[in-house]
């Protein structure tokens, strides 16, 4: 079942078996606001259960790119395009949330983006590989960030 992330309410609906499920759900509003702001898009979430494709996909990109596999469990998955860029997220029980941001005609623009949700640990499949920046969120507290360019085609 789709659920529009609402920015202004906070809500942990499909987060609830997350050991940070409100800091993951500030994060997840922090993206909505984003997009809403910058593109005029509602950002939808499913079951992860329920987009096996956006899974595969994200989760070939990782493999292939970095040879990374997440052993934490997916929640949710979001995929669509605003403008000309292909976007898809994974958010994990653990507090993170991946994201691959494909824009169509330019290869040079391709990244793969990693959150990490206030009070959750680096994960060890990231821990030696990335270096993460802090940045500030009125919903999310502080968020980590890191990203890699992509170089193949998907």
């Amino acid at each position: 079942m789709p659920y529009i992330v609402d920015f202004k309410n906070v809500s942990i609906i499909g987060l609830e078996s997350s050991p940070v499920a409100e800091a993951l759900a500030g994060l997840r509003a922090n993206e909505a606001r984003y997009f809403m702001n910058k593109y005029k898009h509602e950002f939808t979430v499913v079951p992860a259960s329920e987009s096996p494709e956006t899974l595969d996909y994200v989760n070939r990109i990782l493999k292939e790119e970095r040879d990374i596999e997440f052993a934490a469990k997916p929640l949710e998955t979001s995929r669509f395009q605003v403008e000309n860029i292909q976007i898809s997220y994974v958010f994990y029980e653990d507090g993170l949330s991946v994201n691959v941001m494909y824009t169509i005609d330019d290869s040079k623009k391709r990244a793969v983006g990693f959150k990490l949700s206030e009070g959750m640990e680096v994960p060890k499949e990231l821990e030696s590989k990335f270096k993460f920046a802090r940045q500030k969120s009125k919903l999310a507290g502080t968020i980590r960030g890191s990203y890699f360019v992509i170089k193949g085609e998907y």
